[in-house]
């Protein structure tokens, strides 16, 4: 059967196939710089893990207490090495990036503390672990004083605004890699290190934080390599492959990560304890996968850009800028759009495929989000997905792709259902 065949008979018509092949072959060059970065970052993997002489023994399965579980103990080598940080704390009980997010800033503050984010509001789910939000056991709550200044209207730092900002009683500076629910750009490592560097001479003690869902692996350095004290994430996003089944990982200075177990398990245990339950070799092998994982979830992206912004749509980034995470937002500028989008990305997934998402009252949402994801690994965003809150502009998030093949079909199908809605003509 030809290959044209195989899409038609997944519901792909003619004509969108031939407006996705056009613009696939616009993308060579593109395509094989990402290749060029993932064979640099395959080799950084590989390299990490055979210094710390990772074996078949470290795939073992402990439980209870987890005490001197070795697979566990390195992995966090691993993680340390691959990140060029001090040390890592990488645990199946760090059940999201929310979550490893909570623990790296509850651990590093203390009441009177300031916490300031100088790249605008955080993502939404951030907002309630803040306290921007009012939520119960939030940082407000425990007396962690929050300021943000805004970025200026070409996407940029306000350094003006920050140097004032920065005061006594700063003790964090939280740094969002990624977009999130937003249209301005993601920050490069470079822009972020050039940050960095702008708070700590304004400030040497301050600890800067990087949220770095979305960006592992998307480029040769990643913010510990510019002077971030921690870098934080989510193992069902890049770095864990599409294979990971849950964990998340914090990244840095050695103090800035043990304060960070002592929250997450108790006082005067930190990383002593916390079984890995035979999670290991999902973790050892997703990280070993993902910049090849991450090559095709940037494809995707890359050509999501370019299709929708050939058809008129606002995208960002935009079908030519460089990239810096795996996420690409498209500006729909209806309800009815993003839901077509999103049932394409559903109809298209390898799990619940015959699904049909609609909107729904997420928790710790402020607006109905509709979300599309057939995966292996529920809430898996390094795996084909889009979602988006149902609020103005009516911007859809694409990201994802276990393959490049995986993430293109999803496009077209997402185009497919514009097409059959007659929200988009070609």
């Amino acid at each position: 059967m030809e290959l044209n065949e195989m899409y038609e008979e997944l519901g792909i018509s003619e004509k969108v196939l031939k407006f996705g092949t056009e613009i696939e072959e616009s993308l060579k060059e593109r395509f094989e710089a990402i290749d060029k970065n993932a064979e640099y970052n395959q080799m950084k993997v590989l390299k990490a893990m055979q210094e710390a002489r990772v074996s078949d023994i470290h795939f073992a399965a402990t439980t209870g207490y987890g005490y001197n579980d070795l697979g566990r103990d390195t992995l966090e080598e691993v993680y340390a090495k691959a990140f060029h940080g001090e040390d890592a704390l990488v645990r199946p009980q760090l059940i999201s990036g929310t979550h490893a997010l909570h623990v790296a800033l509850s651990s590093n503050l203390r009441p009177g503390d300031e916490l300031l984010s100088p790249v605008g509001k955080p993502y939404d789910t951030l907002e309630e672990v803040i306290g921007i939000r009012e939520s119960a056991g939030s940082l407000k709550e425990y007396g962690v004083i929050y300021r943000q200044v805004d970025l200026l209207e070409d996407g940029s730092f306000d350094y003006e605004n920050i140097r004032k900002a920065i005061n006594e009683k700063t003790k964090l500076i939280t740094i969002q890699r990624s977009k999130g629910y937003a249209t301005r750009p993601t920050f490069s490592v470079t822009q972020i290190g050039e940050l960095i560097a702008f708070c700590k001479s304004v400030k040497p003690d301050v600890i800067c934080m990087v949220d770095n869902c979305y960006g592992e692996f998307v480029e040769r350095i990643e913010p510990t390599d510019v002077g971030a004290d921690m870098i934080v994430g989510s193992l069902i996003k890049n770095p864990g492959g599409g294979l990971a089944p849950i964990g998340g990982y914090i990244v840095g200075r050695k103090s800035c990560v043990e304060q960070a177990s002592y929250r997450l398990s108790a006082p005067g245990l930190g990383k002593e304890v916390g079984a890995s339950l035979g999670l290991n070799q999902s973790f050892y092998q997703g990280l070993f996968m993902s910049p090849t994982v991450v090559a095709g979830a940037l494809k995707g992206a890359i050509f999501a850009a370019n299709v929708y912004e050939k058809l008129g749509f606002a995208v960002v980034p935009d079908s030519t800028e460089s990239r810096h995470d795996i996420i690409q937002a498209v500006t729909l500028g209806t309800p009815e759009g993003m839901i077509a989008f999103c049932k394409g990305i559903q109809a298209a997934a390898p799990v619940d495929s015959f699904v049909s998402p609609e909107p729904w009252d997420m928790p710790g949402y402020d607006a109905p989000v509709i979300m599309a994801a057939g995966a292996f690994v529920q809430g898996s965003s390094i795996e084909l997905s889009a979602d988006g809150p149902i609020k103005p502009p009516y911007a859809v998030y694409f990201q994802g792709g276990l393959t490049w093949y995986h993430a293109k079909l999803g496009i077209l199908m997402s185009l497919q259902k514009m097409v059959d809605a007659g929200i988009v003509a070609l």
